[in-house]
């Protein structure tokens, strides 16, 4: 009998259960990006180049500290998809407690740690002077978001984890016109709101982030859901989150050292003045929309390969990585194509400059023929992070990143007195990112990664999984 909850991927066509799975994570991916394009015409055609650079150099910032909480939520999405898998479902709601009671204690922290640390941050990433006070203000609210994106990350990857990709997207649909219908209104003092200007876009997120996590926190329970935040029973959560941890710590820190790169590498082009950072942050706003459907196929994957490894059932992981390949490849081969071909049509959508448009679609015809190669490396990286090897695709980013990117990066712009240089240094790493994943899963060793073999089946918990869960919370 199937689970009353989720999707049980262990069974069933591959390709189908990629497209069906991966849709509502791309439209989720989607919709925030939609909406980060949105923002980006606000701040750049009404609040001009200095509040798009503004924002560009404080988005690195975000990321790095983002990178800590999704890292541990990966982690939460491995033990619950392997965890489900394999029908052990007295774990899953170990794995529930542990991972409520870190993410949101990391969120404060971080929090905290950003608030204190934020002038000194912008500082060393060499932030123009002009845009240096605005932009502490403006990272200085966003951080307040933090616990609320936390605990928003949690509870997709544990929905996620058990197949249920819909109900994240119904709420981050929320969130997002809740933002979107904000934005002006706090830019510009509409309806009685303070007039906020570029901060008034930080002020937007946490208000939507807030209501949305209270909404799907509310829904979760109203539906007695497994995965429905509780207090947890403090004296259990050590073993698992020590799991958690084993597998989250690599995670955050491969999440983390993608967006410390980002901050070398912008501390990079900042060198070369306002012009390059705005060139450099309206190009990265189609990195997003081209390597998002990528990213959303390798999460897909990781959830199917975790459920299936979790149940053993190895031959499935290797038609995971086929089908794949096969539509991460031919979707970013596609917009790939678009961006070399419009690459100023693109960028006019964020920015007016004719100065700007020309520097950032010079990063587009470089950059933007690599697009297939990086997406490819999602694929690959998905089924070994789907393992719990998370400490591999760590190294992998960290040879990508900090071997490759930001010293070719500083070397080459040096070199050809141009931030060009900066754009070859980013698509030289994406091959080498493709090259290092590939070589790692061709070689198999992540098989032995698993975070747990998969234990004789219970026919009573097969049976009757929801009714497994609801005797445990019961009984708690």
């Amino acid at each position: 009998m199937k689970p009353r909850f989720g999707t049980d991927l262990t069974t069933g066509s591959i390709p189908r259960h990629l497209v069906t799975f991966s849709l509502p994570m791309l439209l989720g991916g989607f919709l925030q990006t939609t909406y980060s394009f949105i923002n980006a015409i606000w701040v750049g055609q009404f609040l001009g180049t200095g509040a798009l650079a503004a924002v560009t150099v404080s988005f690195p910032v975000i990321f790095t500290i983002f990178g800590v909480g999704m890292g541990m939520t990966l982690a939460t999405n491995i033990l619950v998809s392997q965890s489900f898998g394999a029908r052990r479902f007295d774990e899953l709601r170990r794995v529930v407690d542990g991972s409520t009671a870190l993410i949101y204690g990391l969120g404060v922290l971080l929090t905290v740690v950003g608030e204190i640390f934020t002038p000194e941050i912008l500082r060393a990433m060499d932030t123009p002077a002009d845009i240096f006070a605005p932009s502490v203000s403006y990272l200085r609210v966003f951080l307040l978001s933090l616990p609320f994106s936390f605990g928003m990350f949690a509870l997709r990857s544990m929905l996620q984890g058990t197949g249920d990709s819909k109900t994240p997207l119904y709420f981050q649909l929320g969130s997002v016109l809740l933002t979107t219908v904000l934005d002006p209104l706090l830019i510009f003092g509409r309806l009685g709101l303070p007039e906020l200007g570029l901060n008034g876009t930080a002020w937007a997120t946490i208000v939507s982030q807030v209501i949305s996590l209270v909404a799907l926190n509310v829904y979760l329970h109203v539906k007695k859901s497994p995965i429905a935040p509780r207090w947890p029973r403090f004296g259990q959560l050590g073993p698992t989150i020590r799991r958690t941890c084993r597998i989250g710590v690599p995670a955050s820190i491969q999440q983390s050292v993608v967006s410390l790169g980002m901050v070398v590498v912008t501390g990079i082009v900042n060198g070369f003045g306002e012009v390059a950072t705005a060139a450099f942050g309206a190009a990265s706003r189609i990195d997003q929309l081209a390597l998002l459907p990528a990213i959303n196929m390798g999460m897909a994957i990781s959830t199917l390969a975790g459920q299936n490894l979790g149940a053993g059932h190895h031959g499935r992981v290797r038609e995971v990585f086929t089908w794949g390949c096969v539509f991460s490849g031919g979707i970013t081969l596609v917009i790939s194509a678009a961006a070399l071909a419009f690459p100023e049509a693109l960028l006019r959508v964020f920015i007016t400059d004719p100065v700007v448009i020309d520097l950032g679609a010079s990063y587009l015809h470089i950059v933007g023929a690599c697009y297939v190669v990086f997406g490819l490396s999602f694929v690959s990286n998905g089924i070994i992070n789907g393992a719990g090897a998370t400490v591999v695709t760590t190294v992998i980013s960290l040879l990508s990143l900090w071997v490759i990117r930001a010293p070719l990066a500083y070397w080459l712009s040096r070199e050809m007195r141009s931030v060009k240089g900066v754009w070859y240094a980013i698509a030289v790493s994406f091959v080498v990112s493709l090259i290092a994943s590939l070589a790692y899963y061709a070689s198999g060793r992540w098989k032995r990664a698993l975070v747990q073999k998969a234990p004789a089946a219970d026919p009573t918990r097969e049976a009757d999984p929801a009714g497994a869960f609801a005797n445990e919370v019961g009984e708690a």
